[in-house]
């Protein structure tokens, strides 16, 4: 069964792509190490010793991972610019890096403090770390603050997350903010660049309360006002294929949201035992002023439970997100490529991106082509392509080749090309369209795998 959801009466006009910050975003947080450092320089009038160096190492270390604390909590507060021209996908790899500068620093400082301490006073390395610890002002909290980014750390390696739950995951990851707060007091109460600098202190307090404010904006404020405002519900729920299911929600005044098609939302579905798992999904169709739609298969046990949910259930939203969109157009022609699932945000795109379009559907079977029936009346009404790649009689999977795509999609490498599907498949995908002679800029890609 295929939802009914109204099309358009025509393609948009085409929009001109936006440059992308993703090249300066990356600079800035770099050039904030630097300056980092240059505090370090600044108030360390000389460093003698092997003991000196020892300690002078830990501090740069140190000082270095509370900056990345900062970072690694700014890349977490979904801030719209970032997370809508830059991508999700890439601001999680950001704060995936982030994390594992900050526990390499976080290892280096600990370690470097405490051995350069010992050779300054000439005592075992476990008499040292005890002194400091129990001893010093504020340590006592940092270092239950290390322990729980250790936890974070440890949890979000992907051979641990591949063996926890998401929502295991996501609430672990959440106690960073409680880490960040515990450890923020030592590095003002025992930093040799902070005490006496007003200038230092009043910066780095600047820069912490910059990332709260981002965060309490844009994680809570933002989100409760949006909910207020368009109060969702579901109105209803559709079966695509097996095991996928199509979700209607109904608002008000959905336009004043600004989402587009390709872009993806938070959701939380307020039904029993669903209350407490935020998980994104894509638009599987245009917005509109009054529902929004999104297509969802069972791979977990929140998306197992979606087929279950009742018209009338209430939906707590954020968003939107993403830059899978048609700002990042490039040419006039454009190929869609989908695997599986990954068809939800492309299915949204097929309608409304201008100029010439051709999707590429793979699927294990004819059975499995989720929202089929639309992507061929679509592809009827604006005169477009539609290719499928099914597995054969045998179940043997068609290769999609470097060879196979210039038969099917004549200037190949003219052409924007979205990718969406599983990690591997992505991947794969990507690989040939380089060999191809696609150009990288115009291989447009988003992963909530991390």
């Amino acid at each position: 069964m295929t939802t009914v959801y109204e099309r358009r009466a025509a393609p948009p006009v085409p929009v001109l792509p936006r440059r992308s910050p993703a090249a300066a975003v990356p600079a800035l947080l770099w050039a904030g190490a630097a300056a980092v450092v240059g505090l370090w320089w600044h108030g360390t009038p000389s460093v003698v010793g092997s003991a000196g160096v020892l300690t002078g190492a830990g501090r740069i270390a140190g000082l270095l991972c509370g900056y990345a604390c900062a970072v690694l909590v700014g890349l977490m507060a979904r801030v719209p610019p970032l997370e809508r021209r830059v991508g999700s996908d890439r601001v999680a790899r950001w704060h995936a890096m982030a994390g594992r500068y900050t526990v390499c620093l976080l290892v280096a400082h600990a370690a470097l403090i405490v051995l350069g301490y010992a050779a300054q006073d000439r005592a075992s390395v476990r008499h040292e770390a005890l002194s400091i610890v129990l001893g010093y002002p504020e340590m006592l909290k940092a270092t239950f603050g290390t322990v729980i980014l250790f936890a974070v750390g440890v949890t979000s390696a992907r051979a641990v997350r591949r063996r926890t739950s998401h929502e295991f995951w996501y609430y672990v990851h959440l106690l960073t903010y409680a880490a960040v707060f515990l450890a923020f007091g030592h590095q003002l109460a025992l930093g040799d660049q902070f005490n006496g600098h007003t200038v230092a202190t009043a910066a780095w307090y600047v820069l912490y309360l910059g990332v709260a404010a981002l965060v309490l904006w844009f994680r809570v404020l933002a989100p409760v006002r949006l909910n207020l405002r368009h109060r969702l519900r579901v109105e209803s729920v559709h079966p695509e294929a097996p095991g996928v299911y199509s979700v209607v929600v109904r608002g008000h005044r959905l336009d004043e949201l600004g989402a587009r098609p390709g872009q993806f939302f938070r959701w939380r579905f307020l039904a029993e035992g669903m209350g407490w798992t935020s998980t994104p999904y894509s638009l599987s169709a245009p917005p509109r002023p009054d529902r929004l739609r999104i297509t969802v298969k069972a791979l977990g046990d929140h998306s197992a439970a979606v087929p279950l949910l009742r018209p009338g259930t209430r939906v707590w939203a954020e968003g939107p997100y993403g830059s899978l969109t048609a700002d990042r157009r490039t040419a006039h022609k454009s190929l869609l490529i989908a695997g599986g699932v990954g068809i939800t945000p492309l299915r949204a795109l097929f309608e409304t991106l201008p100029g010439e379009v051709t999707l590429l559907y793979r699927a294990r079977t004819a059975q499995d082509l989720a929202l089929g029936g639309e992507l061929e009346a679509i592809a009827r009404w604006r005169g477009a392509r539609v290719l499928y790649a099914l597995n054969g009689p045998d179940g043997e999977r068609p290769a999609i080749t470097v060879a196979s795509l210039r038969a099917s999609v004549a200037d190949l490498s003219g052409h924007d090309v979205y990718l969406c599907g599983p990690h591997a498949f992505a991947q794969g995908l990507y690989e040939v369209l380089r060999a191809a002679g696609v150009p990288d800029r115009r291989i447009h890609h988003e992963s909530f795998e991390l």
